[in-house]
């Protein structure tokens, strides 16, 4: 949060080892402030070269990616069927989408862009202040909406973009921005997301919780609605054991290349993706290098349901 009381501000310069630090004010630098970028009530330190956050008692909060930036886009369809018009739901009296706006722009992003094809969703999001582009009705998923988007506001090849869906309402800014820097980090991916650890059998079994496998550098091997991986011994369909350590649940936030997700866009389906009703094998079966990365703090709860907006209610209470 941009909060302006004395605080620590963390700005980045056009080469990070010639940040100097300013204690209780800002790090600024002999070749001029490029932007802000985090701004802490903690003091701000050098550590191991790398300009990081800490609290008080030593724990960093995050090592600092220069020159990251990032656009977000939040598909926002009017239509759908298990709870309709949910994007416009009010929660406290303000649209879902609001809450959504919110944590993007917090995440850092230099631009938020709310793509729909409803002009009720667009004269909504005006009213807030949020920039909105209109795109064609035909579009099966938002991931060929903010394709969409991207091609038509010229979006550089290399310049990334994060999908972020229009009924998470408590998707923290943190994720956000920690997809857009795990892609940043890894010029060989063409698309990162996230994960978690799963910690209870039920979960891993429930095929509403899609599973993520990954290779030793992090990258995804398949994602699933079945229970992988499998541990063979032990494991029956009537006792399954957890794989503990090894049982990851996808999260479904994305972060592009604009190049890939234009590429990805124009691929055709692939039998795998039909029957998991996984739009992310496409980019796995086609060859697409998706980087995963590990959160300890999992996103509440999106909204689907009358009860989802209830609990969500609740939360933001």
């Amino acid at each position: 949060a941009l909060d302006l009381s004395p605080v620590s501000a963390l700005h980045f310069a056009e080469h990070a080892d010639e940040l100097e630090i300013v204690p209780d004010l800002s790090i600024s630098s002999r070749s001029g402030v490029k932007s802000v970028l985090l701004i802490s009530r903690f003091p701000a330190e050098k550590l191991g070269g790398k300009r990081v956050a800490l609290t008080p008692q030593g724990k960093t909060l995050r090592k600092l990616t220069p020159h990251m930036i990032f656009k977000v886009v939040i598909p926002a369809r009017l239509g759908s069927t298990r709870l309709p018009r949910k994007v416009l739901r009010e929660i406290h009296g303000r649209p879902m989408l609001q809450y959504i706006w919110d944590a993007a722009r917090q995440s850092g992003a230099e631009q938020v862009v709310i793509a729909t094809d409803s002009d009720e969703v667009q004269t909504a999001c005006r009213k807030f202040g949020a920039d909105v582009a209109m795109t064609s009705a035909a579009h099966t998923s938002g991931t060929d909406r903010v394709n969409e988007v991207a091609q038509a506001l010229r979006w550089t090849p290399d310049t990334l973009v994060v999908n972020v869906q229009g009924d998470e309402p408590l998707m923290p800014p943190s994720l956000i921005r920690q997809a857009a820097e795990l892609l940043a980090n890894d010029s060989k991916a063409d698309i990162a997301t996230l994960c978690h650890l799963l910690q209870s059998v039920e979960e891993w079994l429930n095929p509403n919780v899609v599973k993520v496998a990954m290779d030793v550098q992090g990258r995804a091997l398949y994602f699933s609605r079945a229970p992988i991986p499998w541990k063979r011994d032990g494991s029956t369909p009537a006792t399954a054991v957890l794989p503990e350590g090894l049982a990851y649940r996808h999260i479904g936030l994305y972060a592009y290349r604009v190049s890939a997700l234009a590429r990805f866009s124009a691929l055709p389906a692939v039998e795998l993706e039909v029957m998991e009703a996984l739009e992310q094998l496409r980019a796995l079966a086609h060859g697409l290098v998706i980087r995963v990365g590990i959160t300890h703090s999992p996103p509440p709860r999106g909204v689907d349901t009358e009860e989802d907006l209830a609990a969500v209610t609740r939360a933001l209470a």
